[in-house]
């Protein structure tokens, strides 16, 4: 295998320059030099061409250092914080380690979703939802199965089948090169935008962080977000202390594995937006929350009355967070994906398999691109939320799959590849249990130590629907 160009870091390399894209507000008190109160162990390298193990631990750490950092507004002292590589890269792998009642928790992908070959290359398609499953069945006028998606693929060209499909609102991807990804005219436009966009969407006075024995104790968290990137901000938020509320719709589709792996710490609701009765449970919810956190397909949420000007209306003072995959603006802007989907139409897919299968594309080992926008997101509510506590007004938040795939680019190639990721029973040494409406969860604890306000899920996960649409 030929090595790959790489970057040299020192220990605290990545995490200084991921913490140096930040985007506080002026006068902040986060400080240049607050990564040097982490300290960063382990050297495992990711079974992959490109710096995943690092991205994990520079995440998991930096959103850390902002809850830190938070604790210290709130009257709390500086305090250290620890980071093991080898757990941070197994907590951005939890989904596959989730097991409930001692046995593993259920598939989270279809068999449809994977790379199929096309007349002039690849497709990657996304169909663990039914509707997408069976939109992309009718576009391709086959049954259902492998082998006869793979004989209507091979009749299409890549970029067509894409290109249809998009039409639809289907979830699929054309592999890319990078070099084919960076003449796009969304990498044009992915590439201005910042790793965290902060803006100030709202006026309103200084809104004090109240004492409390956690960074983000008291702050309440609507969470409408589905799968795995806004999902896991919210649950490390709740690990740092927040209240947070998970909110769904009782009509969509659902991934129990994921849902219950990244419940931890939060409790969970269903409510039914197309009735005004349900439009009305949301508004009274806003009106005592501090952050609204969404990662539905932008411009979704808008006929709800729900897009980020409704809300900064209804709750002045309000941290709207958007997650997308594609960001909500330029070319490609609101595009459904994933992130598999974004691997693939960005590069890396092409990129890792040239590295380690030549020939054949080949994924992240993890959903890399997920687990660190989930970060980045609770990071930027933070910067936000220092904001709001000197400046006032309401603060809008923005993070996209794409533009962190850009940031991992950033960091360069690996010149050897680690060890396959480490199997179930191997992660035991990192395991905790917990009692829940499902049976008894053992899942991978959270990988940051602090010395101070260790994180933690003081809630299990809980149904969907389990908790009352109130804040408690």
């Amino acid at each position: 295998m030929a090595a790959a160009s790489t970057l040299s870091y020192g220990r605290n390399r990545v995490l200084e320059g991921l913490w140096s894209q930040v985007p506080f507000a002026p006068g902040t008190p986060f400080s240049a030099d607050m990564p040097s109160w982490a300290s960063l162990t382990g050297d495992s390298i990711a079974p992959s061409s490109f710096c995943v193990a690092e991205l994990a631990e520079a995440m998991i750490a930096g959103a850390a250092l902002a809850a830190a950092g938070l604790w210290t507004l709130r009257g709390g002292h500086p305090q250290t914080i620890e980071v093991e590589r080898e757990h941070a890269l197994a907590e951005f792998h939890s989904e596959s380690y989730l097991d409930v009642e001692g046995a593993p928790a259920g598939e989270i992908r279809s068999p449809l979703s994977r790379l199929f070959r096309t007349s002039d290359g690849w497709v990657r398609l996304q169909a663990n939802f039914p509707h997408h499953r069976d939109g992309v069945l009718a576009l391709l006028n086959c049954e259902n199965s492998v082998d006869a998606v793979t004989a209507a693929l091979l009749t299409w060209r890549a970029i067509d089948f894409e290109n249809r499909a998009t039409e639809r609102g289907l979830a699929v991807a054309a592999l890319r090169s990078f070099e084919e990804w960076d003449r796009h005219p969304h990498a044009t436009f992915i590439r201005e935008q910042p790793l965290i966009a902060l803006e100030r969407v709202g006026e309103g006075p200084p809104v004090a962080l109240a004492r409390g024995d956690r960074p983000l104790s008291g702050i309440r968290v609507m969470d409408l977000t589905r799968i795995v990137s806004g999902p896991v901000a919210a649950r490390a938020l709740a690990a740092h202390g927040a209240d947070v509320l998970h909110v769904t719709s009782p009509t969509l589709p659902a991934i129990p594995a994921l849902d219950i792996d990244t419940g931890r710490g939060k409790k969970a609701c269903a409510i039914d937006l197309s009735g005004e009765t349900g439009r009305e449970k949301v508004s009274r919810l806003l009106t005592r929350s501090d952050v609204f956190l969404q990662s539905y397909r932008p411009g979704s949420l808008d006929r709800y009355g729900l897009s980020c000007n409704d809300v900064v209306r209804m709750r002045p003072g309000i941290v709207y967070v958007s997650l997308s995959a594609y960001g909500e603006a330029g070319p490609w802007g609101g595009k459904r994906g994933f992130d598999s989907l974004v691997q693939t139409a960005t590069g890396f897919n092409a990129a890792e398999g040239d590295e380690l299968s030549p020939g054949q594309p080949r994924a992240l080992p993890v959903q890399a691109l997920d687990h660190a926008t989930g970060y980045l997101a609770m990071i930027g509510i933070i910067a936000a939320l220092d904001a709001r506590s000197r400046l006032g007004g309401s603060w809008r938040v923005r993070v996209s799959l794409a533009r962190t795939g850009l940031w991992l680019r950033s960091l360069g190639r690996v010149k050897n590849v680690g060890a396959p990721l480490p199997s179930r029973d191997q992660i035991n040494q990192w395991r905790e249990s917990q009692e829940s409406p499902f049976g008894t969860l053992s899942f991978v604890r959270h990988s940051a130590t602090m010395s101070a306000t260790q994180p933690r899920w003081t809630l299990p996960s809980v149904p969907l629907d389990y908790s009352p649409a109130a804040w408690w």
